[in-house]
């Protein structure tokens, strides 16, 4: 699999009008807070009624400034918190929360910390093997040459297999972490800020990765990520989000060379460029 650099990713197309693969309907999800002995308790509302749509083999980038609620959003998509309010459907059908096993050969996460993300005490083979073993799928060598396969599809020497994630580095580790959610072929990934704790060099590799990945398997990506950057070369659409809300949602075109909504100008505003003193796109310096 040739990994070029970031600058030679190709830029996502328009994003397709097929079947849609995962979808928020009016989902809330509420947090009881104290404030005080003698004052009531309060409420906090981390998200707050979010529909959205994700068509199957396109990228949805979701954006926003930190504790907007984009984490509690996923958290929620991957049945590790209960709405409040709201329900996900993933190809068309409603994602029962007693279910996980059976959620999880659709949807698989990738987190942002590779290593707390996987278990020291187990090597590379036994943690990416795992959801094979759990999900009962196949005979033991059967099971194996599955996790041979995938570990060399990620860029997993043969020779690493055997080692344990303290021995790893921070890109093998996330590679690692990609194989593991691939394994059970699941049709859509939920991404969360997958590459914010690795070099910039490892982010560019790993970054087309996840492309070259989507290609070979038509998957689907909820890509979670406060860099702006990296949304604008990986995406289709994106959904802008601002205190647990969808504040606007476009083509990726729309987006960062027509933002409508003043928050999104804001972030855009934000972004650091190479040149100093050019924070600011000049479309907004106009508006």
């Amino acid at each position: 699999m040739n990994l070029g650099d970031m600058g030679s990713m190709l830029a996502a197309g328009p994003a397709p009008k097929g079947d849609i693969a995962l979808e928020l309907c009016a989902l809330s999800k509420v947090y009881d807070i104290k404030r005080g002995m003698f004052k009531p308790p309060g409420q906090v509302r981390a998200v707050d009624d979010v529909s959205l749509r994700l068509y199957r083999g396109e990228t949805l980038g979701l954006v926003g400034e930190s504790g907007c609620g984009k984490s509690t959003l996923a958290k929620m998509l991957l049945g590790l918190l209960e709405p409040s309010a709201g329900n996900v459907l993933i190809n068309g059908q409603e994602v029962d929360p007693t279910r996980r096993r059976d959620n999880a050969r659709r949807l698989q996460p990738i987190f942002q910390d590779p290593y707390s993300s996987l278990n020291p005490r187990k090597t590379v083979a036994q943690i990416v093997g795992l959801p094979l073993k759990l999900h009962r799928i196949g005979d033991a060598a059967s099971q194996q040459r599955q996790v041979r396969a995938m570990l060399d599809l990620v860029g997993m020497p043969e020779r690493t297999h055997g080692q344990y994630p303290n021995q790893l580095s921070g890109g093998q580790r996330q590679r690692v972490a990609i194989a593991r959610a691939l394994v059970l072929r699941p049709d859509i990934l939920v991404c969360d800020e997958p590459t914010s704790a690795l070099d910039v060099s490892v982010q560019a590799q790993i970054l087309n990765l996840l492309l070259d990945l989507k290609a070979e398997f038509g998957l689907t990506y909820l890509f979670i990520s406060h860099n702006l950057g990296v949304v604008e070369h990986l995406v289709d659409r994106v959904a802008v989000m601002h205190r647990g809300s969808i504040v606007e949602l476009h083509t990726r075109e729309q987006i960062f060379n027509h933002p409508q909504h003043p928050y999104t100008r804001m972030l855009l505003a934000s972004a650091l460029t190479p040149d100093p003193g050019r924070g600011i796109p000049e479309l907004l310096v106009a508006q």
